[in-house]
C-alpha cells in the first residue's frame, strides 16, 4: 500500500510476452497453469483455469510470479489467501506478484509523531468507512495519475473488480472527511482472517492519508488483527512504523493469520479524528 504504486521496469515488454505465451499455449495446450520462464519462474494462467496459483515461495524478487487469469472474485481470494496479489494489467494481461521482501504494519506499532497527535486532536475531521469504496478508489487512481510521472496501476478493470469485491463485503475503504464533510484522503484495501491488506491511499491535504492510515491501524488493533500488509517497501511507509518481512515468514504468519475467520460485509465505523489523538 503506498501513494504512488511505481510500476515495474524490469518485466519483459508486452511483446515479449505475447511471443512467449504463443509458443508456450501451442505447446502445452492441455494445461491450466504453464511455465513461461525458467528463471525466475513465471506461469502463465489461462482465463478458464481452476483458480490454481504457483507456490509464491518460488517467485523472483520482484519478477511476477504469474501473468494472465482474470480478476473475478474467486481469483482475487485465492491470490490474496496465497500471498499473492495483482500489482497491474497490461495487453490484457494481469502480472500477479509475491515480492521478497513484504512490507508490513503491526497495527500497534505505528508511529505517530506528537505534531500529529496535536494536530489530530484539533482538525475537526472525522473518519468512516465503506460509505463510498468506489469514490476512493477513483481518487487513489487519479492522484496517482495527476502526480507520478509513471503510469498508474489502477485501471478501469481494478476499479470494477475491487468495487466488486467491497460489495461482495471484501473491499473496505477508509474514508477521512473535513469538517465541512468533504473528503480529502483514505485507502482502501481487502480483508481476509487476521489481515488487512492495503492496495493505496491518497491525499488531498497535508496528514489526510495519516490518519486514515491511523483509523485503520486502530480498528485492526481492536479487532486483533495480525498485521496489515503494505506489499512493497516505501520510505513513507517505513517512516511510519511499517518493517520488511522475508516472504518465507510472511506466508507462515499469512496462513497463521487466515485461520480466523473472515470479517465480511460492511465496516459501518464512524471515528472523531480527535479520539485518535
Amino acid at each position: 500500500m503506498n501513494y504512488l504504486r511505481i510500476l515495474p521496469t524490469n518485466i519483459l515488454s508486452w511483446g515479449q510476452w505475447r511471443c512467449r505465451l504463443i509458443v508456450t499455449i501451442a505447446t502445452n495446450l492441455e494445461s491450466s497453469v504453464l511455465l513461461v520462464n525458467d528463471q525466475p519462474p513465471v506461469y502463465y494462467l489461462q482465463p478458464e483455469d481452476d483458480m490454481i496459483f504457483p507456490n509464491p515461495a518460488c517467485a523472483g524478487v520482484d519478477e511476477p510470479i504469474a501473468v494472465g487469469g482474470d480478476l473475478s472474485p474467486k481469483r482475487l481470494l485465492a491470490a490474496y489467501r496465497s500471498g499473492i496479489f495483482p500489482w497491474f494489467s497490461e495487453g490484457g494481461l494481469v502480472f500477479w506478484y509475491s515480492p521478497d521482501p513484504r512490507l508490513v504494519l503491526f497495527p500497534a506499532q505505528l508511529y505517530t509523531s506528537r505534531s500529529l497527535r496535536k494536530f489530530m486532536r484539533n482538525c475537526g475531521w472525522h473518519v468512516r468507512f465503506d460509505r463510498n469504496f468506489e469514490q476512493v478508489i477513483t481518487c487513489c487512481a487519479r492522484v496517482q495519475r495527476e502526480h507520478d510521472d509513471h503510469k498508474t496501476w489502477i485501471s478501469r478493470d481494478f476499479i470494477e473488480a475491487y468495487t466488486h469485491m467491497h460489495r461482495l463485503g471484501y473491499g473496505h475503504s477508509v474514508e477521512v472527511l473535513d469538517s465541512d464533510g468533504e473528503m480529502i484522503g483514505g485507502l482502501y484495501g481487502l480483508s481476509l482472517g487476521r489481515t488487512f491488506f492495503g492496495e493505496s491511499m491518497f491525499s488531498l491535504r497535508s496528514n489526510a492519508s495519516k490518519v486514515a492510515l491511523q483509523a485503520l491501524a486502530t480498528v485492526a488493533q481492536n479487532w486483533h488483527f495480525d498485521f496489515i500488509d503494505c506489499q512493497v517497501p516505501s520510505e513513507h511507509l517505513l517512516s511510519l512504523g511499517a518493517q520488511k518481512m522475508n516472504r518465507n515468514e510472511f506466508l507462515h504468519r499469512l496462513e497463521t493469520a487466515l485461520e480466523a475467520g473472515d470479517r465480511v460485509g460492511r465496516w459501518d465505523i464512524e471515528i472523531n479524528v480527535a479520539n485518535l489523538a
